[in-house]
């Protein structure tokens, strides 16, 4: 497995593999990697002939008083757990190499980036948008791979990789979760075993908007308020938004007509928990 540090050397690596008819797969992701990963990779396995696994704690898209410099760094624990799975290469850049002395270009994509996580984290799609272009752009793959529990920010890479005719196809991995249905996600090592016990209260309360739409509720205003109602049972928890949205548009939605997205996000403490649940009304035969 080839540990690249430079982005001249990626572009490289990857001009070099598709000379030679070898298609790519790309898991972008900012170290710690766990389980949620693990499936990312393999489903890159299994589609793709190589595997590139970006390791980069993107410092553009954390806010002043958030949690980079705290974010967990295990460069060697993440090499592991790449060989294992037979990635061929990792491409760890440092903040350095990606920014380089001069850079001011920046990519946003305003509409999607609006409600909910740019609301909450103002700066930090533009942050996603912007590295997202650049490894992109730099490793060249034929599919990359983002998972669902960050729903929007899949569906701003959608509409980014569209817009800027970015390469590859894009996927999207269901969401990885533990038993008690929590997401599985880097920061859940920053849960103190009192804030673990409470966190899937957002899953149950997702799974409760989810069974009342296919037992018929279309209004989501309801649904919002009920989702609440469950995330209140905990009062450790904090809820920050709970939102019936149009799953393209992200826009909430008054009335449930087919599709929708339930997205939510709570504050534990420090921590902040993101969940969604898509959700499809089967039409009656």
């Amino acid at each position: 497995m080839k540990l690249i540090r430079t982005t001249s050397a990626m572009a490289d690596w990857s001009r070099r593999l598709h000379r030679e008819g070898v298609t790519i797969g790309f898991v972008p992701t900012m170290g710690a990697l766990h389980e949620g990963h693990r499936a990312l990779i393999r489903a890159a396995r299994l589609a793709c002939d190589a595997v590139v696994v970006s390791i980069f704690v993107n410092p553009t898209q954390f806010g002043p008083t958030e949690d980079l410099a705290k974010y967990p760094r295990q460069l060697r624990l993440d090499r592991a757990l790449c060989a294992k799975e037979g990635v061929d290469a990792i491409f760890a850049p440092t903040a350095g190499a990606m920014y380089q002395p001069g850079f001011q270009t920046i990519v946003s994509v305003p509409t999607l980036a609006r409600l909910w996580e740019g609301e909450a984290r103002p700066h930090h799609f533009q942050g996603v948008a912007t590295v997202v272009a650049k490894l992109l752009s730099l490793v060249q793959p034929d599919i990359s791979w983002f998972g669902q529990k960050d729903f929007q920010q899949a569906a701003l890479v959608r509409q980014l990789a569209k817009d800027l005719n970015l390469p590859g196809t894009l996927r999207v991995h269901p969401t990885v979760r533990e038993r008690d249905g929590l997401a599985l996600s880097s920061r859940n090592v920053y849960l103190s075993a009192q804030q673990r016990e409470a966190a899937p209260v957002l899953y149950r309360a997702l799974q409760a908007g989810a069974a009342a739409i296919r037992g018929g509720e279309r209004r989501g205003a309801f649904i919002q308020r009920l989702m609440a109602h469950v995330v209140k049972t905990e009062r450790s928890v904090t809820p920050e938004y709970l939102a019936v949205c149009d799953p393209s548009t992200l826009e909430p939605l008054q009335t449930i007509q087919r599709h929708a997205v339930l997205l939510g996000a709570v504050g534990l403490g420090t921590v902040r928990l993101l969940d969604n649940m898509p959700v499809t009304i089967r039409p009656k035969s």
